[in-house]
């Protein structure tokens, strides 16, 4: 993906400023962090799909994982299949938070946010591309819906990884916290249904949790 892609909005909204304007010195830096993360960052992803059954109360079947999820269940009314789905920005955005960790605590906060940004730029742009392929034949896709939203449970995450071996084609580990490393990574599942079914909600706005910091 090209660095003119990333929402330099989005950045400044993980940062905190909502609709506040960020001053000269910010905006520099944010133009540095992106710099580097286009030169050192290694954007991956995997996808495959399987057939998916719905149960009663909010039962979800897709095969490689079985759990209980009313949200998921909803957003995957009238699907027929399910993607799962994973992608990273590699070691590389790790490389150099953990640097400006060390040299610069305000550069690596707008370092941080700029991978965030980078990496949801990332995935809108594959997932685009997966839209477009699936509509050919037929499929509509649902919105992408991560562990961790809703009642999603942060433990799918694992048989997620697993099913697309993740950790050993694209280097995505989890820890015993089932935190991701790379840190700038993420998994998620996307129905897909034989009924036109178009709909671009995502993050926050398909999100419940009105009070987060950082909602749109």
């Amino acid at each position: 993906m090209e660095t003119r892609d990333i929402d330099r909005g989005e950045v400044l909204r993980y940062l905190g400023y909502g609709r506040h304007e960020a001053d000269e010195r910010v905006m520099d830096l944010v133009e540095q962090c992106i710099g580097e993360l286009g030169r050192e960052a290694r954007p991956l992803h995997l996808c495959r799909d399987y057939p998916l059954a719905l149960g009663q109360d909010g039962l979800v079947d897709a095969g490689v994982f079985l759990t209980r999820s009313r949200n998921l269940a909803r957003n995957l009314a009238d699907c027929g299949r399910i993607l799962v789905f994973a992608a990273t920005l590699g070691t590389g955005a790790d490389h150099l938070i953990g640097k400006y960790n060390r040299l610069q605590m305000s550069k690596a906060v707008i370092m941080q946010a700029a991978a965030t940004a980078m990496i949801e730029e990332y995935c809108d742009q594959v997932c685009a591309g997966l839209k477009a392929d699936y509509e050919e034949d037929g499929w509509y896709l649902r919105p992408r819906f991560s562990p961790g939203y809703g009642d999603f449970p942060l433990d799918c995450q694992s048989r997620l990884l697993d099913c697309l071996e993740a950790g050993k084609r694209i280097g995505i580990k989890l820890t015993d916290s089932l935190l991701m490393m790379p840190s700038k990574s993420v998994t998620a599942v996307m129905g897909a249904s034989r009924k036109p079914y178009r709909c671009d909600v995502k993050g926050c706005e398909a999100c419940g949790k009105k009070d987060c910091a950082y909602r749109r």
